[in-house]
């Protein structure tokens, strides 16, 4: 299976569930993180790095040559097991592949952690909870990451 991420650059973001606010930052990314069945450790660290180090951020020239560390952005990450969801038959999405909840709550936290060994701030959402996604798009700039689509 594979581990999935959709990451935005955002110019803030925040959750809030039962209108409370649970998780907020400025300038940095927001990921979506989607876990299925047979995801392991090696996976969210691929994410961990691909997240941090991919290069989203414009440098002076407007180049899309800075990281999520180089521009000391920060980071919401937010489950959502929707996007795991296989859509190919029929017209109602299958959520067959998607991890049991103890599982992807073990690894979204293990995510986490990683995240800010590495010295970048993280917010979070609130695991299978019924969240309001406010975001402000920088670009926009969106992208799809997969942990088993490495080469």
């Amino acid at each position: 299976m594979q581990m999935k991420a959709v990451l935005q650059r955002v110019k803030g973001s925040r959750v809030t569930v039962d209108d409370e606010l649970v998780g907020e930052i400025g300038k940095g990314s927001l990921i979506f993180l989607g876990v299925e069945k047979g995801d392991t450790q090696k996976d969210a660290d691929y994410l961990v790095s691909k997240t941090t180090n991919l290069r989203i951020f414009e440098d002076p020239f407007g180049k899309m040559n800075l990281s999520l560390r180089d521009v000391d952005g920060e980071l919401l990450v937010v489950s959502q097991f929707t996007i795991v969801g296989d859509c190919r038959k029929g017209r109602r999405p299958s959520f067959a592949d998607a991890a049991e909840p103890e599982e992807a709550k073990g690894l979204y936290h293990y995510f986490i952690s990683r995240v800010e060994s590495n010295g970048i701030t993280v917010a979070t959402g609130e695991f299978q909870a019924m969240m309001d996604v406010h975001i402000l798009n920088d670009g926009p700039v969106t992208l799809l990451l997969d942990s088993r689509k490495r080469f």
